[in-house]
């Protein structure tokens, strides 16, 4: 193996390394991955015991907030976003973004010139996202990680 090969395949390796790492802190992550999460975006947080699960509320420095909701197995089942500016959506979404980017794409191609705001509606991850210049809000939700019972509809009636 020439040296050119193995310098490519040790920055793929390295790659792959950082990419994993970076990967673990999202929906379907840790509650762990919250701790992370507050760090990447620069916010303050406040953690709430609900019952069957914690809700972490994150205030951004622009003023908007995410929420992060974690089952008793301390496992991201739901992300909620509100106000100006969109959080970074990657971060937060995890291994599911590229599912919500292929989405997104196919939407936008079916809709030709129609401005529709991305949305996911599988069996096991429901994303809904809108907003206007200024101010963005948006959900996302893996049932078979939530509480029994629990729905996206909970999701809205957060205060």
């Amino acid at each position: 193996m020439s040296l050119i090969h193995r310098a490519g395949a040790l920055g793929l390796a390295a790659g792959c390394l950082f990419l994993s790492t970076a990967a673990s802190a999202k929906l379907g992550g840790s509650v762990s991955s919250i701790t992370e999460d507050r760090g990447r975006m620069a916010v303050s947080m406040k953690s709430v015991a609900m019952g069957r699960y914690t809700r972490h509320e994150m205030t951004r420095p622009n003023g908007g907030s995410v929420r992060e909701f974690t089952n008793a197995a301390g496992m991201v089942f739901a992300v909620t976003w509100s106000g100006p500016g969109k959080p970074d959506l990657k971060t937060l979404f995890g291994t599911y973004f590229s599912t919500f980017q292929s989405n997104s794409v196919a939407t936008a191609r079916q809709m030709h010139s129609l401005r529709r705001p991305p949305q996911v509606a599988q069996r096991d991850l429901q994303i809904q996202a809108g907003g206007h210049m200024g101010w963005f809000h948006g959900v996302a939700f893996v049932p078979s990680l939530a509480p029994p019972g629990f729905s996206i509809d909970d999701l809205a009636a957060q205060p």
